[in-house]
């Protein structure tokens, strides 16, 4: 299935293509602006405003949160009726140290609040945090992809994994463009969701 986009693009992989390409345009303009610095760090509604400078001219749907129950392989992500509670609850989560910003980003993903774009939109927040709270962000051309998935579908059980991770990846570079443009590197984020319906709950 095909998501909907402002491009009438029709085919999986073309979309895929091009939404990389704008995406990665549109965060490289966010980060040159200079408006990251203006936003708080740790909010929903700063990880929205991410979300919708990334995929503005791609998704109608852009920094808006999902209307659909959405799932990747077995793993079902927070469920539409729970999810306005969820965020707000991560809002309110602390985040002065390390431990506490990646327990905060464990949970957003687990949250996936867009229907699309979620891995890029919260990498970019994930380090606005680091940078604001830690003064380091996370040099992404050090984390492996496969292990990095890896320790994200085992975080919401265990978050050691991927803490270890990432706290092995921190660098004071704070405002280097390469080390930020690798943080949303299209292999970085999960593909293959697929949307479910509430009553498939009561299957379980």
């Amino acid at each position: 299935m095909v998501l909907e986009n402002k491009l009438g693009i029709t085919e999986s992989a073309e979309l895929a293509r091009m939404e990389e390409k704008i995406s990665k345009k549109k965060a490289l303009r966010l980060f040159e602006s200079g408006l990251l610095d203006k936003l708080e760090p740790g909010t929903f509604k700063t990880l929205a405003e991410i979300h919708n400078r990334l995929f503005e001219d791609i998704y109608d749907f852009a920094g808006k949160v999902r209307d659909v129950n959405i799932a990747k392989g077995s793993f079902r992500f927070a469920p539409v009726m729970y999810l306005k509670v969820a965020l707000q609850n991560i809002d309110k989560m602390p985040q002065s140290t390390f431990d506490e910003i990646i327990e905060k980003y464990v949970e957003m993903n687990v949250a996936h609040p867009f229907r699309e774009g979620n891995g890029r939109s919260a990498r970019i927040w994930l380090d606005h945090l680091l940078k604001k709270e830690q003064k380091q962000v996370i040099d992404w051309r050090k984390v492996n992809k496969e292990d990095y998935l890896l320790a994200m579908e085992r975080s919401p059980i265990k978050d050691i994994e991927i803490k270890v991770l990432l706290e092995a990846a921190l660098t004071d570079k704070i405002n280097d463009r390469e080390v930020y443009m690798k943080g949303i590197d299209a292999s970085y984020h999960y593909e293959g969701y697929y949307v479910y319906k509430a009553e498939d709950l009561l299957d379980d």
